[in-house]
């Protein structure tokens, strides 16, 4: 598979289906995992970092549970496609930085991500659409399971597996939800539920994940804590907790239907007509567009939209994929301008 053939796919994160899909973007398992008896990244020396690298990259592409496993070795790529990778949610802001000995590995449907050499030997991620946590998780344990008999795996029968960091050390796993609450954020109510979140071990992030922040109305929810707990109460305490907020937005949009239809219906065509009609627009303004936009798709406001076309406007329209798709690197500006006349052409397509 090619890096440019991504291009013309549908991130499986981005697909719009799936349990709870007005509210639930995605759902996302990462199991964090290391080589017995080898230094993590972060010690190891350029020969057993390369040396490491090559003994997975062997193991990876003999995974058969999806399909058309690909192999990227990030000191073979440019600013540009890493950066893109990351805005695709393939691999962490972390790993693109210092890039000797280190690869990232995806399927076909993009499903699969396999971090090597990040902060732990393998940081493998399983993405769906919707609220779908436990499916996830079935995917991430069979190719867990295979990665297990094929090398050895740091594990402690008093820790469970060893990670660099030691939150991760026990399951290794991180279940994460990115949820879009823009009722929330506009009746005032989302700073009480983040402090709530917080106040119950979780923590919140922003689109990118950690050291970003919430931009669009979007939010990533994760476990703090792996060990001494299951993979399968971790994903239960997450489940409860997303139940509980995807209740609070939806009676957040009840109450902006009710009482303020009028008002939300203008900020939905405001931004549409915004979007039809800029010439220069930037990535914030974009997204925080675009979030009203596939507010006004979920509450039928706005029916000539699908939400999986809202959803590709939403990467399309980032720096590195505009760049790709120009095939060529651009200033600020230059993006800018790229950026407003791709939204128009593909608005005047659908609408």
């Amino acid at each position: 598979m090619e890096l440019i053939n991504l291009l013309n796919h549908t991130s499986e994160w981005l697909k719009g289906t799936g349990p709870n899909a007005d509210i639930v973007i995605s759902s996302r398992i990462r199991l964090a995992r290391n080589l017995d008896k080898v230094a993590f990244p972060h010690w190891a020396d350029k020969k057993h970092g390369k040396e490491t690298l090559a003994a997975i990259t062997e193991k990876v592409k003999k995974i058969d549970s999806l399909q058309g496993i690909t192999v990227f070795l990030l000191a073979e790529m440019d600013s540009v496609d890493k950066q893109f990778f990351v805005e695709r949610h393939l691999m962490s802001l972390e790993h693109a930085q210092k890039t000797d000995n280190k690869a990232v590995a995806i399927d076909e449907e993009e499903v699969l991500s396999i971090m090597i050499n990040e902060e732990d030997h393998i940081r493998m991620q399983v993405m769906q659409s919707g609220f779908n946590l436990f499916e996830a998780w079935n995917i991430a344990n069979r190719i867990d399971d295979f990665l297990n008999k094929e090398l050895d795996i740091a594990y402690s029968q008093d820790w469970g597996y060893l990670t660099a960091c030691p939150t991760n050390t026990g399951t290794g796993m991180r279940g994460s939800v990115m949820l879009h609450l823009p009722a929330l954020v506009m009746t005032r109510q989302i700073d009480r539920v983040l402090a709530a979140i917080a106040k119950l071990s979780f923590t919140t992030r922003g689109l990118y994940g950690e050291g970003t922040q919430a931009s669009g109305n979007f939010f990533q929810v994760s476990n703090q804590v792996s060990l001494g707990h299951s993979e399968e109460e971790i994903i239960e305490n997450i489940n409860g907790l997303i139940r509980q907020i995807i209740e609070q937005e939806n009676q957040a949009r009840d109450l902006l239907l009710s009482r303020n239809r009028a008002m939300l219906e203008d900020r939905v065509n405001r931004s549409l007509g915004i979007l039809k009609s800029a010439r220069i627009i930037s990535s914030q303004e974009t997204i925080e567009l675009l979030s009203m936009i596939r507010l006004g798709n979920d509450l039928e406001i706005l029916k000539e939209i699908s939400r999986r076309q809202i959803n590709e406007l939403f990467i399309l329209t980032q720096p590195a994929h505009l760049q790709k798709i120009e095939n060529k690197k651009l200033s600020s500006m230059e993006r800018d301008i790229k950026r407003a006349e791709l939204i128009r052409k593909r608005l005047n397509l659908i609408l």
